[in-house]
């Protein structure tokens, strides 16, 4: 077994600071798109600048977009969130399409670290005293040691007969009416 979840980031899953209770706010602050002007691997970074950066821009304005051309290195997209975090992606060889997923990803996550090591698989902001509630708790501690199906603990009486037991009786009539007439069961029910 591997320790390396020791190593990574823990915490709680929740939304930030009540995101989406009352409005939702975007959690994508900053998003700086980083492209070289000749280089074959920027391609997709530049026709994503040429054609769908103006749309992306006028559907966002609370996110502030910066392009920074550098010469000789990879695409690159980094993004800057409301809670400080950063994040980045390579988009080396990346198609156009591919990068304008790779934004809209940036854009709808909340800034947190993809893997993280949750504490508990449930968090509130004022934790019970009495714990949680289970449908066993206010039961009583006779049902334990009770054999089931049990006449007094069942509030539907045990008396009727079971869907077996009907089958059964259906079953013996049906054998009952093929030996009275000297015939096969199959011929009966044809």
């Amino acid at each position: 077994m591997s320790n390396a979840h020791l190593f990574l980031k823990s915490g709680f899953p929740r939304a930030p600071l009540q995101n989406g209770i009352g409005r939702y706010v975007c959690q994508l602050q900053r998003i700086t798109l980083k492209y070289c002007k000749s280089s074959g691997s920027s391609k997709g970074m530049r026709e994503f600048l040429e054609h769908e950066l103006v749309d992306f821009s006028r559907a966002n304005p609370g996110v502030a977009v910066y392009i920074k051309p550098r010469r000789h290195r990879t695409a690159v997209i980094s993004a800057e969130f409301l809670n400080g975090e950063r994040s980045w992606i390579n988009c080396r060889n990346h198609s156009r399409e591919e990068i304008a997923k790779w934004v809209q990803v940036l854009k709808q996550s909340n800034g947190h670290a993809e893997e993280m090591r949750l504490r508990k698989q449930w968090h509130t902001d004022v934790p019970s005293v009495q714990g949680p509630w289970t449908p066993f708790t206010h039961r009583h501690h006779s049902a334990n040691t009770t054999e089931f199906p049990s006449e007094e603990l069942s509030k539907l009486k045990i008396t009727d007969p079971s869907a077996t037991e009907k089958l059964l009786e259906l079953y013996q009539a049906h054998r009952e009416k093929a030996s009275k007439s000297g015939e096969s069961a199959t011929d009966v029910v044809n």
